[in-house]
């Protein structure tokens, strides 16, 4: 603010001195001898209106807004000192100070394979890293991060305006790659991601909260591999499948040998009873071949090896 009014003086000092240079000294003669000499100017009325609208617009041209969320950087090229302000209305006196505005809410900085996506809509931008074995995968990664407002200052002094390609980029790059070489491959794309993006987030909060950054969260949207390495994926899987295709059968199977030898083992049982029953009662036969007979027939036991057929007989009496 004291930089401000040393303007106003300053230019206040600098109209009095152009109308001054407008004024003008007047000599008027009769009979070839001065009459009267006088100064005209412009009247002092005029002299400061002109003066009040050069400060009104000096103050118009000072008034700055910093947008909701943000914060103003002011560098006075005098004082060579640093000030910041948050948002709303604030003065800046013109050529004075230089300013920088930076966003102090979540910001985004994503890595994708896809077109349109991320800080490089217009190439394949995702993270290709080796496993631990050595093979080649591609992350998807978004960062969710702010900027702390009492460190804005100092980003600026340290670091500038681009931060998130000086910064942001390079770190998540550098340790994305250190902690997917520590993983077999299988591991980036099965349970254990959710525990490798914990590790990636804990690291990279390790790195850059120091320079004054909130890393709110790390999500690796997507894992994908190189065409050879899917296409031998996709044949495990078909493989797979067919082992338990074959495992299926193979059980089925298993079960119905079972259930034949359960039978058999029935039948051999039933059959040792009844040799047992006909070697204490060899009539036994002869019931078992009656039981065996249809309900339709009706029998009569004439003697121990006679059968006879009671339906027969009545047909034959009628």
């Amino acid at each position: 603010m004291f930089a401000f009014f040393i303007v106003l003086v300053l230019l206040g000092i600098a109209v009095y001195y152009v109308l001054k240079k407008t004024s003008r000294v007047v000599i008027t003669e009769k009979n070839g001898e001065v009459v009267t000499v006088r100064k005209v100017g412009l009247s002092s009325g005029l002299i400061l209106a002109i003066l009040g609208v050069l400060i009104l617009l000096l103050i118009f041209f000072s008034i700055r807004i910093v947008p909701v969320g943000h914060a103003m950087v002011k560098f006075n090229v005098l004082t060579k000192r640093f000030s910041l302000s948050r948002e709303g209305v604030t003065f800046v006196p013109p050529v004075i100070y230089k300013t920088y505005i930076y966003d102090l809410r979540r910001q985004e900085y994503t890595m994708s394979s896809r077109k349109g996506e991320g800080k490089k809509k217009n190439i394949d931008d995702s993270l290709w890293s080796p496993t631990k074995e050595g093979l080649q995968v591609g992350i998807d990664l978004t960062c969710w991060y702010r900027i702390k407002p009492d460190s804005v200052i100092s980003l600026h002094r340290r670091i500038g305006p681009d931060y998130d390609e000086k910064v942001v980029r390079p770190a998540i790059r550098s340790i994305v790659r250190h902690v997917i070489s520590e993983y077999p491959i299988m591991d980036v794309y099965s349970e254990k991601r959710r525990m490798i993006q914990g590790e990636i987030l804990r690291r990279v909060r390790e790195l850059l909260e120091k320079d004054g950054f909130i890393i709110e969260e790390i999500v690796l949207r997507d894992v994908h591999f190189t065409p050879d390495f899917s296409k031998a994926i996709e044949e495990k899987q078909i493989a797979q499948q067919e082992a338990e295709r074959m495992k299926y059968v193979l059980e089925k199977e298993r079960k119905e040998a079972e259930r034949k030898k359960i039978e058999a083992e029935g039948t051999a049982r039933a059959i040792e009873i009844v040799s047992r029953q006909l070697k204490r009662n060899p009539e036994y036969i002869k019931y078992l071949y009656v039981d065996k007979l249809s309900d339709k027939v009706q029998v009569i036991v004439s003697d121990q090896s006679t059968i006879m057929n009671l339906g027969d007989i009545l047909k034959k009496g009628k």
